[in-house]
Order: structure tokens, then C-alpha cells, then sequence
């Protein structure tokens, strides 16, 4: 892990224009890619974590371990007292607004994770990345191409074929699932637009210690002390899944135009199909089964066409 400031991928172009990349930068969007399915497995893995908690312990303190234990462990895999450079900022007013993008994601979410299921939260987050992308073209200067864009709406649909029995009846909570779909947006364009400044490694530290600091107290007016060493470990957990798995994305889109990243998040759908089945014994029915194979569909599709022209592309001599 380093803590040099990370250079974007390319700006301004049509990011499906693969005859303008080299094999190595080809290469990069694979490991781009890699680096965005392990971060929504370890996404799913906290949020059905969350959903656990929220059963024992108040969903706003669930929130503040989550972030209490990432900032902890930041720091010291980081070593800042070593590396105090690290947290030094040129866009500080960025920063903050990026770490209350993740701070309202992560709120909402919880919250609405007490009343809906797995599937049903991350299904209508989905529509997140179709957001980025929409803006990635005039505020990151990064165009999508009308394959990605047709791959990224067959993804939507295979979005609506999962949500349609599930919002139904329109339960309240979706509101809050829809609010963290925003802040979500929000936090992975400013997160595209820190990481040509700034370092991932201190962006990690700041939005944990930002949110820590703004959630302090509602935590202490909502406090009930966890009864078991079991419920403790899984909200220091909280901290791991979250801070692991924000670090991997902000390292994809250090390297990774938003527009490439965004058909894979789709692949968490399987992780919390899995996971709320295992965990909480929800059973998707056919509809929800036929919308994930479309999501994932897609998104291997785009897979095998980054891999399709990282061997067929040959490397450009350095000039």
C-alpha cells in the first residue's frame, strides 16, 4: 500500500476507443475490474453484517463502529505516525464532501437494511453506476461508448426484473436505499476527482475520521452496550469490510475510467443473494433469479471484451 498521490486513467476520450491503449494499459482496466469485484464482496459481506447488528444494537451504532474500527485500523496499516504526509490535502473542501457522500450511503443503507432484504437494497443501489456513468461525461470528461452504454442498460433491466416483486408495495424504506444511491454517486465522483491529487491511502484515513467525528454524537444518545463478545467482534468487522473495501475502489478508479468500472458492481447481486439466504434464509424467487443471470450477463460480457482486446491489441512503442 502506497501513499504517492495516484495518477487517473485517461480523461476526455471515449473509454471505449481500445486502439488508443497499450497492452499494459489494457491490462490496468483488467486489474481495475478485478480490484471492484472484490470490493463489492466485502461490501456485501458488511452489509449483511449490518443487517445482523441492526437486530441487537441501534443501526446508527452500527454506523459509528463501522467507521471507529476503519479509522483504527487505517491508521495503523498505514503507519501515519510515520507517515503524517499522507493526510495532507490540497482539496479539502472536496475531501469533505466526498466523506459525507460515504457517510449518507452508509447511513441510509443501514437504516433500510433493518426493513428490507439483501437483495432488495443493492438492487435499487444498482443504479448508482448508471448515475456515475451519466455524469462521468461532463464533470470526469469520461465518455462512454454506445457498447458500454447498451451493456450498462441491460444491466438496468436485469435491475428491474429483481426489484419488480420486491417493491411491489413500495415499503417506505425505499427511500432510504434511494438516498444512499445518490450519496453513493456523489462519493464515487469526488473519490475519480481526488485521486489525481491526492493520496488513496490518507482519503481512506480523512472520510473515516470525518464520519467518526459527525456520527460521535448520535452514537452516544442512541448507545447500548453489545451483550455478547460475539456482537463485538462483528462490529469491529464492520470497520475491516468497509475500510478494505473502499480502499480496493478507490485504487480501481485511480486507474480505472468510472464508465469500465460500472457494469461490475452488478456482480454484487450474486454475493447478497447468497449471503441473505445463508444468513437470514431469504429464498429469490424466479424473477429475482432471471434478473441477476441478466445483471451478470452483462457484466461478463464486458469482461470478456476487455480481455478480447487485451490480446488482440499490440503494445505501442514508448516514445
Amino acid at each position: 500500500m502506497t501513499g504517492e498521490p495516484q495518477r487517473s486513467a485517461r480523461k476526455g476520450v471515449d473509454v471505449d476507443t481500445a486502439h488508443n491503449f497499450t497492452a499494459e494499459q489494457l491490462k490496468a482496466r483488467l486489474a481495475g475490474i478485478l480490484l471492484i469485484v472484490a470490493a463489492v464482496a466485502l461490501f456485501s459481506c458488511l452489509d449483511t453484517t449490518a443487517k445482523y447488528l441492526g437486530r441487537h444494537v441501534p443501526a446508527l451504532e452500527v454506523v459509528w463502529f463501522r467507521f471507529a474500527s476503519h479509522l483504527v485500523l487505517a491508521i495503523f496499516a498505514f503507519r501515519l505516525w510515520k507517515r503524517p504526509h499522507i493526510i495532507r490535502t490540497r482539496r479539502p473542501l472536496l475531501q469533505i464532501v466526498r466523506s459525507f457522500g460515504l457517510l449518507g450511503s452508509t447511513v441510509f443503507n443501514f437504516q433500510a437494511l433493518q426493513y428490507l432484504q439483501l437483495s432488495e437494497t443493492v438492487s435499487i443501489m444498482f443504479a448508482g453506476p448508471l448515475l456515475v456513468t451519466a455524469l462521468a461525461g461532463p464533470v470526469l470528461g469520461e465518455w462512454a461508448g454506445r457498447r458500454r452504454w447498451t451493456a450498462i442498460l441491460i444491466g438496468f433491466c436485469g435491475v428491474l426484473v429483481v426489484t419488480r416483486p420486491g417493491l411491489g408495495g413500495l415499503h417506505w424504506a425505499v427511500g432510504f436505499s434511494l438516498a444512499a444511491m445518490v450519496s453513493y454517486a456523489i462519493y464515487a465522483l469526488t473519490t475519480r476527482l481526488l485521486t489525481e491529487t491526492e493520496s488513496v491511502d490518507g482519503m481512506l484515513i480523512i472520510s473515516a475520521a470525518v464520519a467518526m467525528l459527525v456520527m460521535t454524537p448520535s452514537a452516544i444518545i442512541v448507545w447500548e452496550t453489545p451483550q455478547t463478545p460475539g456482537l463485538w467482534l462483528l462490529l469491529f468487522s464492520t470497520g475491516l469490510y468497509g475500510g478494505l473495501g473502499h480502499w480496493l475502489l478507490t485504487k480501481a478508479h485511480a486507474i480505472v475510467p468510472a464508465p469500465v468500472l460500472a457494469p461490475f458492481f452488478y456482480s454484487q447481486i450474486v454475493w447478497m443473494v447468497g449471503l441473505g439466504y445463508i444468513v437470514f434464509s431469504d429464498i429469490p424467487g424466479a424473477t429475482t433469479v432471471l434478473g441477476a443471470s441478466i445483471i451478470v450477463g452483462s457484466g461478463l460480457y464486458l469482461l470478456y471484451r476487455e480481455r478480447h482486446l487485451n490480446k488482440s491489441t499490440a503494445p505501442i512503442p514508448e516514445a
